[in-house]
């Protein structure tokens, strides 16, 4: 008998009927004579419906109100698959993050889980019910709401085999697993028997959207076993695999888009203004990329990075704060997309490089940023042309691995 947990996310139960057929997945698991906790995200839309309401009422309104509301989708999708289950005759329970005991920071919107109790959870399972937790959801220390992120339901899960040394834990979507690259953007887009862990991490960070980049980061941590499945055919997906799991690794693994990206440069910043921005960024949990930074013989910073248009406001409203101690310059460029590949030994492999700058020659595309570290590339580059180049990097670079 194994421990599966098992995630289901919002377009798997999207609607009364896609619940119904979810229950009847979960059944074929439990009737092969394996135990189960089901994680689920809100309903398909609910989440964007939930903060809609919210920016109506006020344009920023405060995060911890904003989690307070948002974690209220996954309250009606439990409760809806354990019916679900219970009526076909199974014993199952639905349990909010807070009954099942997932502490997190006060992140607000971006929490971090910092543990998770398994004393309600091994209880349930030996009474021989099938869990249905709550995902994208926790309580920090105070006891208030707090919500992990877009994706979160994926850590919720990861979170949650890590405590129970499950078996594997398995992220059902409406993809078949981890793609070479978004196959709604390349055709020639292949799907990969298994991934290395690091691969995963950047491909999840940069824009693959399949799994959450905390929920990797969190099994790497845990060395939880996790594969991707299709909520909607039977196969065996792609299973995320570990340094001291034997495998022929590829120069390049796969490439991943991301849209939505700002570059910004700020000028003539003090050391200690610097130091100050880096700390409200990490205060507010705010992630940059292609970070580079300069010295000026007298002293003062030149800092350059990306980041998502998201949170853009915020960074903004921090400079303005900044720049009543001492002016600087702040300019922002955007409409960008930031496009990344990802493999082993990039940077001390030439021809990787000089095929990126082949393609941006022939396509006429002006990058506005390019950075190399030893297991990605990222081209920072206009957003209209991000899908051609990808496609035609795609083609260069991978056309002979499938």
């Amino acid at each position: 008998m194994a421990l599966y947990v098992q995630k289901f996310g919002g377009t798997s139960v999207g609607t009364p009927e896609r619940i119904e057929a979810v229950a009847e997945q979960v059944i074929q698991t439990v009737h092969a004579g394996h135990k189960v906790v089901v994680v689920v995200s809100a309903m398909a839309g609910e989440t964007n419906r939930l903060l809609g309401l919210a920016r109506q009422i006020d344009s920023r309104p405060s995060t911890r109100e904003l989690d307070m509301l948002a974690a209220s989708g996954e309250q009606v999708s439990i409760a809806l698959l354990a019916m679900a289950l219970i009526k076909r005759g199974h014993p199952a329970v639905s349990l909010l993050a807070d009954q099942i005991g997932i502490l997190t920071d006060n992140k607000f919107s971006r929490a971090r889980i910092l543990s998770v109790g398994t004393e309600r959870l091994w209880q349930e399972l030996e009474q021989g019910h099938i869990v249905i937790a709550a995902g994208f959801q926790g309580r920090d220390i105070e006891g208030n709401i707090t919500t992990l992120g877009r994706g979160g339901s994926d850590t919720t899960a990861v979170a949650l085999a890590a405590a129970l040394k499950a078996d594997e834990c398995q992220i059902f979507t409406d993809v078949d697993g981890i793609y070479s690259m978004d196959p709604r953007i390349c055709a020639d887009a292949f799907r990969l028997p298994y991934v290395d862990a690091s691969s995963m991490l950047e491909l999840a960070s940069l824009g693959a959207k399949v799994l959450h980049s905390r929920s990797v980061e969190y099994a790497a941590m845990h060395q939880v076993p996790v594969r991707v499945l299709s909520s909607f055919r039977p196969d065996q997906g792609t299973l995320v695999c570990y340094e001291d799991q034997t495998m022929s690794v590829p120069a390049v693994t796969g490439l991943a888009c991301q849209i939505g990206e700002v570059w910004l440069e700020l000028s003539d910043l003090t050391q200690e203004l610097h130091l100050a921005l880096l700390r409200e960024f990490a205060r507010l949990a705010i992630e940059t990329d292609l970070l580079k930074v300069e010295y000026t013989q007298s002293g003062l910073v030149q800092m350059q990075f990306s980041l998502s248009q998201n949170d853009l406001n915020a960074v903004e409203d921090i400079c303005n704060e900044l720049k009543k101690k001492q002016n600087f310059t702040l300019q922002s460029r955007k409409s960008l997309g930031k496009l990344s590949i990802v493999g082993i030994g990039l940077k001390s492999n030439p021809a990787i490089t000089a095929t990126v700058f082949e393609q941006l020659q022939l396509l006429a595309v002006q990058a506005v940023a390019v950075s190399c570290a030893e297991i990605k590339l990222s081209i920072v580059l206009p957003e209209a042309e991000l899908n051609k180049v990808a496609v035609a990097l795609h083609s260069a670079l991978l056309s002979s691995v499938n």
